[in-house]
């Protein structure tokens, strides 16, 4: 009797074409629209050469040395400028104020800068003249201490500049600047699988259809009858889940990290939870099917909100100002969960999310199991 009402009853989830459109082709739209709107923001942004000019001060001592640096650093492919020279310091003015330069250098015993407006260009341009006034003191300083340093190398020395600061990641993975967008659509689109679950119950609830009377007039026990029902909604839901997964991977090429086998648990918990929430809302929401559907959509798209759906910075600012919020938020848990599976070589932060869930599907399953078996109707 059991697998009876469990194929019925997922015969008539999977026809039910809104639900299946909100919690499968929803999601893959959205993660289409992800796609084309943040593709790109990962992409180093393109340096284009600073267009500068230089004033020479006639003085071949001090131009010289100046005018061959900038030479240096304006050949070959990933050059710095674009350099000009000018006859005149007016002839420089005008290029400035034609905006066909960023700003000019005035050569002489000390190098000068001249710019019309603020802005990266011209912040550059201050940082190689200061770089360049540093080096020549340095370079001035120890050829009089030791005036055997220019034929030991001093000036192939100055010219060689190292960082000793290395970027890395917290765990083996490269940074990602769009990957809790998507992150964030799954753990969404395992919440609107409560829809599912809010539909089981009122399928049971005789005072929500006609169908529903009919049910509790069968002589079948209607916890048997929910579990059948949310055991098939769980099947069609996770289904979902890894039909978006997949596309994501393998039409969207987004990475989800080498631990396959826990991203798939993981959908799995969130589509336990999001089953098991939608049937909780829908046992403790005694209104119509209107205010319990509106209440799941609220809390579903809260909580994207605040695990940074629209803002990707708000996850943090949540977590850094109301923790607790964090972790009372089930699409944050799912979240943060793909979260660490992708970045972190431990597990430790994963098993802090996945336990959480579980404990959401514990106090949401007993929550509704509770609700429905004291539910009593006068008549039918």
């Amino acid at each position: 009797m059991f697998m009876h009402i469990f194929f019925y009853r997922f015969k008539c989830l999977i026809r039910d074409k809104q639900l299946v459109f909100w919690t499968l082709l929803f999601p893959i739209l959205l993660g289409t629209f992800f796609y084309m709107a943040f593709s790109n923001l990962n992409d180093e942004a393109s340096f284009h050469p600073i267009h500068a000019a230089v004033v020479p001060s006639g003085n071949s001592h001090y131009d010289a040395p100046f005018v061959d640096v900038l030479r240096s650093v304006s050949k070959g492919k990933n050059r710095l400028f674009m350099m000009k020279t000018a006859a005149s310091q007016a002839e420089a003015d005008r290029w400035l104020k034609a905006g066909k330069i960023d700003g000019y250098f005035s050569s002489g015993e000390t190098i000068q800068l001249t710019v019309n407006e603020s802005g990266l260009n011209q912040s550059i341009m201050k940082s190689f003249v200061d770089q360049y006034r540093t080096s020549s003191a340095a370079a001035a300083q120890i050829a009089k201490d030791n005036p055997n340093a220019l034929q030991n190398g001093l000036l192939q020395d100055l010219s060689d500049h190292r960082s000793y600061v290395k970027e890395v990641s917290g765990g083996g993975a490269e940074p990602n600047n769009v990957l809790n967008y998507f992150y964030t659509l799954i753990a969404m689109a395992c919440l609107y699988g409560s829809f599912w679950g809010a539909k089981e119950v009122m399928d049971i609830q005789a005072d929500q259809t006609e169908r529903a009377a009919r049910v509790n007039t069968a002589p079948i026990h209607k916890l048997k009858m929910f579990i059948a029902g949310s055991l098939a909604a769980l099947i069609i839901l996770f289904a979902e889940i890894l039909i978006l997964l997949a596309y994501l991977r393998f039409g969207l090429k987004i990475d989800f990290g080498p631990r396959t086998g826990l991203v798939v648990l993981t959908a799995l918990l969130g589509s336990i939870l999001g089953i098991s929430f939608g049937a909780f809302i829908s046992a403790v929401v005694k209104a119509g099917e209107g205010l319990k559907i509106a209440c799941l959509i609220f809390v579903t798209m809260a909580g994207s909100f605040l695990s940074g759906m629209m803002y990707q910075n708000m996850k943090y600012i949540v977590s850094q100002y109301v923790p607790l919020l964090s972790w009372l938020n089930p699409v944050n848990l799912l979240t943060d969960a793909f979260y660490a599976l992708y970045y972190y070589d431990n597990l430790y932060r994963f098993a802090l999310n996945a336990g959480m869930m579980c404990l959401f599907i514990i106090v949401f399953c007993a929550g509704t199991y509770l609700i429905i078996r004291r539910r009593r109707y006068a008549r039918l």
